[in-house]
């Protein structure tokens, strides 16, 4: 009896196909919308956490305090100084490397050339919390950074900004603000970061150098650490927290006058705001399911009418009607569940196109597959019981009196 009505349903469907198609196009649609906002969501998500990661999951940022109130946004209550730093080096034996970061904009002069960028004032440690590796010449020297030595290490951009070469700038010396600095090493290139920053737009110089010239001060205003891969971040948060107070004299119930930051809180906040995104739009995405499953329900009353003699006539030769009932909703499930799979195929297609033009992560969630398939089948089931009750309660008298 299924296959028949199976059979029968293709049939009524290519007898009027330019109808039936038109009609599964509101399937299509909801559908391939559906399927490409969550995979383009969770290849998004996952991008962005991979991003992140590169610059540092394991990575603990401690920044000073600053005062609360009116009139007081912005203000450090109480800067760290060199001494911080030390204790901290000396006495979280959690961390693999730590360094001070302190960053301003100014422009480089190389000859004729100029370009404004990114100069940071760093400490050797820095290389290995950003996992970022000299491609040619070397690193600071401990004499260099103890003295704060005119010397600098250049990313790629600003090399190619400057019109020069790596093997050409090696070696000679460029002019910051009112000094100059050799240059003794070149980064390796890393491209932009999560929020489209271009990475090698920056020159390294020693911490020490960047007080003395650039800040004119001997505060710390960021200190950077990498956490070794065998502790948790959690614990290696709690040892700084615990020393910083001890050496700053905060006595318990106190509120700390400085902050420990991780990129898992980052990670967290990215990751819910993601999947909220992404559901908000499956969800506006669906709603076009349910303006398909209404076009599935016009068009399957209007072919109950255009058929109403054919129906009077199978009942007459002894057709039930629940066959009736049967014939008319096996065609409105068929008709959605074709509509179904080109949504799949089409939301398949524009997830591969979309993750290539934006360059994410491609995520084709299977999950999400089947239950689209499977909702697909429930809009034709739920939408095509109405014309199929009303083709199975005529009158088979009335029906075939029906011009």
């Amino acid at each position: 009896m299924f296959r028949n009505a199976f059979l029968q349903a293709l049939r009524e469907i290519r007898r009027n196909l330019m109808r039936s198609l038109l009609t599964a196009v509101g399937i299509v649609i909801g559908i391939a919308s559906v399927i490409a906002m969550v995979n383009i969501g969770k290849g998004a998500s996952q991008s962005i956490t991979q991003s992140v990661e590169q610059l540092g999951s394991n990575t603990l940022y401690i920044l000073p305090g600053q005062r609360r109130g009116p009139g007081s946004r912005g203000v450090i209550e109480k800067p760290f100084k060199k001494k911080d730093l030390e204790i901290i080096r000396s006495s979280i034996y959690a961390l693999d490397a730590i360094s001070p970061v302190e960053n301003s904009s100014m422009t480089v002069i190389y000859k004729e050339q100029n370009y404004r960028t990114s100069v940071r004032g760093v400490e050797n440690g820095y290389f290995k919390i950003q996992n970022w590796k000299i491609k040619e010449g070397r690193d600071f020297e401990q004499n260099e950074l103890r003295t704060g030595q005119k010397v600098c290490i250049m990313g790629q951009s600003i090399i190619k900004n400057l019109s020069t070469t790596p093997d050409s700038i090696l070696g000679n010396k460029i002019r910051l603000k009112n000094f100059s600095c050799e240059v003794i090493g070149v980064l390796e290139a890393k491209g932009a970061d999560t929020f489209g920053r271009d990475q090698d737009d920056v020159v390294l110089i020693p911490f020490t150098l960047f007080q003395r010239r650039i800040g004119g001060t001997d505060n710390l205003h960021l200190m950077m650490a990498a956490v070794k891969e065998n502790v948790p971040l959690e614990e290696a948060k709690i040892q700084i927290e615990r020393v910083l107070r001890e050496h700053r004299h905060i006595k318990n119930p106190a509120d700390d006058d400085f902050q420990v930051r991780s990129m898992t809180a980052l990670l967290d906040t990215i990751s819910q705001v993601t999947t909220v995104l992404t559901v908000m739009l499956g969800a506006v995405a669906a709603i076009s399911l349910i303006v398909g499953g209404i076009g599935i329900m016009n068009i399957m009353l209007v072919s109950v009418t255009e058929r109403t003699r054919e129906i009077g006539i199978r009942m007459a030769v002894g057709a039930m009607a629940k066959d009736i009932l049967i014939q008319f909703l096996i065609e409105s499930i068929v008709l959605s569940g074709l509509g179904g799979i080109v949504g799949i195929l089409s939301g398949v297609l524009i997830t591969f196109g979309v993750a290539k033009w934006l360059d994410i992560t491609l995520v084709i969630d299977p999950s999400i597959t089947v239950v689209a398939l499977v909702f697909s089948m429930l809009i034709g089931i739920i939408f095509g019981i109405i014309p199929a009750r009303k083709a199975a309660s005529m009158n088979p008298i009335d029906a075939l009196r029906y011009e």
